[in-house]
């Protein structure tokens, strides 16, 4: 690793709201996440990184339904100001839906803001977590899909015409996955531990119709760590996204691939959360002029999400900057990516 001469302007965009989303206790997916958080982000040895903090706008009814259904975004509007499930994993308060949408218009508030100019690149913390919301349901604690709403938008609004999310979460992002799967103007990268909740994300999925090849599911089994991440997102992955050429970066951050996440089995640590983040840093400057997003997905150990956001922060921020992974891809500890190469090759020349 070595230090960036010139610092990036940071965006940290959130909301007291995504707070207000109760789902009880001893629920994993609890307001103490994102609030541990915020703390840590108030510490003095963190404001070297003079952080943008932008005003955040909530998402519109037509925003989340470029994603999701109608009748899907009328049940959860339904059942605004109760107490419900919306799946066996997924609880609602009588504050969820406002979280809900909050969540959401903070993806689109980090977007908008680095589309435009006014950062170099962003990070959404928020709750709650979107990458498993499929088009008409709930699913793993997610209500709305964030980051495919997102991706929609800029490409609605913005002018990007290729869009490529990179998912580094332990869980697959079905939802997102699907919201995208006969699409070729965006392209779906997951790293994931299989078998693994929920059960989706096979290497041989790799969309369909117009976005065939536009999947990149990248199985992993229980226990790898910092080598076998540093080897995918700094020798494989950029390789892809070369191939493919997007106009903007948006990576779903999800750090239950903590050594210490209650719900993961995957051992990376600080360090390598902030060799994650830079790889897919460099790849952003390199193919989009910097333009690149990262919102919060899962994360279940306190020490963890804080081990990933201050990597993730350093990278971005330019404090830490880490060169490529040194020699040929086929040299490098790719771990279980290695046995499917080939399918990656079919759809993308390196």
């Amino acid at each position: 690793m070595r230090l960036e001469d010139r610092l990036r302007h940071t965006a940290i965009v959130t909301d007291h709201a995504c707070l207000q989303h109760d789902t009880g206790a001893n629920h994993p997916e609890s307001a103490q996440r994102v609030g541990h958080l915020l703390k840590v982000l108030g510490r003095s040895d963190l404001r070297s990184m003079e952080l943008i903090w932008p005003d955040v706008r909530v998402a519109t009814a037509e925003e989340i339904q470029r994603v999701h259904t109608p009748a899907y975004f009328k049940k959860v509007y339904d059942l605004r100001g109760k107490f419900a499930k919306l799946d066996a994993d997924t609880i609602l308060s009588p504050a969820s839906f406002d979280a809900a949408m909050c969540a959401a218009g903070c993806a689109l508030t980090a977007v908008e803001t680095v589309m435009a100019g006014d950062v170099d690149n962003a990070f959404a913390l928020v709750r709650p977590p979107g990458h498993h919301a499929e088009p008409d349901k709930s699913m793993g604690f997610c209500v709305f899909n964030n980051i495919a709403i997102a991706a929609r938008h800029a490409q609605a609004k913005l002018g990007a015409k290729r869009v490529a999310i990179v998912d580094f979460d332990v869980h697959h992002g079905n939802g997102t996955q699907t919201a995208f799967w006969h699409d070729a103007s965006v392209l779906y990268i997951s790293t994931h531990q299989a078998p693994h909740f929920p059960e989706s994300g096979a290497a041989s999925d790799v969309g369909e119709g117009l976005g065939r090849g536009r999947t990149v599911n990248i199985p992993l089994r229980a226990g790898h760590g910092d080598p076998e991440y540093d080897a995918i997102y700094g020798g494989l992955i950029p390789r892809i996204l070369e191939a493919f050429r997007p106009e903007l970066i948006l990576v779903s951050a999800g750090f239950d691939i903590a050594a210490a996440d209650p719900l993961g089995d995957m051992e990376v640590s600080g360090e390598g959360f902030v060799r994650i983040a830079a790889h897919l840093v460099n790849a952003a400057q390199l193919l989009c002029n910097g333009k690149i997003v990262f919102v919060l997905e899962g994360g279940y150990s306190l020490s963890g999400l804080e081990d990933g956001l201050i990597g993730c922060l350093d990278a971005m921020t330019g404090r830490v900057v880490v060169d490529e992974p040194h020699g040929p891809m086929v040299q490098l500890p790719l771990g279980d990516a290695m046995q499917h190469l080939e399918t990656y090759r079919e759809f993308f020349a390196f």
